[in-house]
């Protein structure tokens, strides 16, 4: 057995990595190694594939903190793998958890973001110039299934690309370009257990992957199985197929794009980067297909430094086909607005943005996106005896709240009172207090049920609405990122 699926996973990965052109003799290749199964997969197989390949690999490991004494076990166990294979072992450290606070990030975003972080530091130094990471074909289905659950439009679908340049790094003109590749996007992870079962290779286990309160992890362990189960066995399969369709799709239309923009769109130039307006040529607009028009209106906006979401690119497209002698706006993400006016669509930045109130009804469980803030809400109910990975001060008895939740912005006159303090106070004072500006402060969420606000990001809640027993169902109030399509 050993003879037989060795050489086969590893010629698969070989082909994968040539018909990509990720890797090429002479790279120095970091391995982003976490001790878990995949990664720990991703290490044994470019140690066999090194000679072959013709480059040179070094280990890397980023302790987020997170798991107490398990973290600190999975950085020496792979110290050690490391040091069994005469590879080079570089690590780092970073608080993810007080990170995510300090930045308002989920858990998930801000250990990525340290970790990245860390790669480009990395590339910097000219310690690598590439960087391998473990992501399979699991992953791929899971983000494809993900995106699609949020809006995707193809940029979205595209999901994990098997390279990815590091954009704000200048390598030397005679150096390869920096690049974080995924070797192991055709693999399924099952294969990659069974490769290690084979060789004898154990790995580390964290508890936290099969924690169903994070949205990956469900899709992983519970929505993926039902679909494969009950629609089609070959799912994963399909999911990433369709990432493949997509990326090629996003490649055809970035270079449709770049053809048509210069033709179409006019920035002021005032030296400003970005710069502050621009101009859309109206005539030539409707002239072009409606995907193309799409795709030029949110890459006009992409250029002045922000982005669209699908409902603000379809208000511009209803904007340009009213027929009127005075000038009509549209409000845009971020104090910007688009104007139609003498055959021009034009954008402009309002010295103050306005605030534009939002509220959505946010059922038990459920979520809502709140795209004016960025953030995905929801309510997840966790049920006795599997309260592991997250905070008692952050649950809610359910018999306490109202049926259907409201969430929306902060208004003058909002009052929270957070658990462990002796009174209430203002909304507004809490965010000053986190010296939240601007945009952020005005449009920063809030949980309410009946006509109190119970929830304000992740301060503990109410002494109120806590449990009484610790051994009944409780609710939890979570929010994320929300990822751009």
């Amino acid at each position: 057995m050993y003879h037989r699926m060795v050489p086969k996973l590893a010629e698969t990965v070989h082909q994968y990595i040539f018909k990509q052109q990720l890797l090429k003799p002479g790279d120095r290749v970091g391995l982003a190694v976490s001790g878990g199964a995949d990664s720990v997969a991703l290490l044994r197989l470019m140690v066999d594939l090194r000679k072959e390949l013709g480059v040179v690999l070094s280990v890397i490991h980023f302790n987020h903190k997170l798991r107490g004494i398990d973290a600190d076990a999975d950085e020496k166990f792979v110290k050690e793998l490391s040091e069994k294979h005469g590879l080079e072992f570089f690590c780092r450290s970073g608080d993810a958890a007080h990170y995510a606070e300090q930045a308002h990030l989920s858990i998930e975003a801000a250990a990525r973001a340290m970790r990245y972080e860390y790669f480009v530091v990395l590339l910097q130094s000219g310690k690598c110039n590439r960087i391998a990471t473990a992501h399979t074909l699991d992953d791929q289905a899971e983000t494809v299934l993900l995106k699609l659950t949020r809006g995707a439009g193809t940029r979205g679908l595209a999901g994990i690309y098997p390279k990815l340049a590091v954009g704000h790094y200048s390598a030397k003109p005679s150096e390869p370009e920096p690049l974080i590749v995924r070797p192991l996007l055709a693999i399924r992870r099952k294969q990659l257990e069974s490769y290690l079962k084979t060789l004898g290779q154990d790995w580390r286990e964290d508890e936290s992957n099969r924690d169903l309160r994070h949205s990956r992890n469900l899709v992983r362990h519970g929505i993926l199985p039902r679909l494969g189960r009950n629609l089609n066995p070959a799912v994963r399969e399909a999911l990433a197929e369709t990432a493949d369709i997509a990326r090629a799709e996003e490649e055809y239309w970035t270079g449709q794009v770049e053809d048509f923009m210069p033709q179409v769109w006019k920035s002021l130039d005032d030296g400003r980067k970005p710069p502050h307006g621009g101009a859309l040529n109206l005539p030539l607009l409707s002239a072009q297909p409606l995907a193309l028009q799409r795709r030029l209106i949110r890459a006009a906006s992409e250029s002045l430094g922000f982005q669209l979401e699908f409902k603000h690119v379809e208000q511009i497209l209803q904007l340009a086909s009213k027929k009127s002698r005075h000038p009509q706006s549209t409000i845009l993400p971020e104090g910007w607005k688009a104007t139609h006016q003498d055959n021009k669509i034009t954008f402009d930045r309002r010295a103050e943005p306005l605030t534009v109130d939002y509220e959505y009804r946010l059922p038990i469980p459920g979520r809502v996106r709140l795209p004016q803030a960025g953030k995905l809400i929801e309510t997840v109910l966790v049920r006795p005896g599997d309260e592991s990975g997250y905070n008692p001060d952050h649950a809610f008895d359910p018999a306490l709240l109202t049926k259907e939740l409201l969430v929306r912005n902060w208004r003058p006159g909002d009052r929270f009172w957070p658990g462990h303090s002796k009174s209430p106070k203002k909304v507004k004072e809490f965010l000053q207090e986190r010296h939240l500006t601007g945009t952020e402060r005005r449009l920063f969420p809030v949980v309410v049920s009946g006509t109190e606000v119970i929830w304000l990001g992740d301060f503990p809640v109410p002494s109120e609405l806590r449990p009484r027993d610790s051994n009944q169902e409780v609710v939890i109030i979570r929010e994320t990122v929300l990822e751009d399509y």
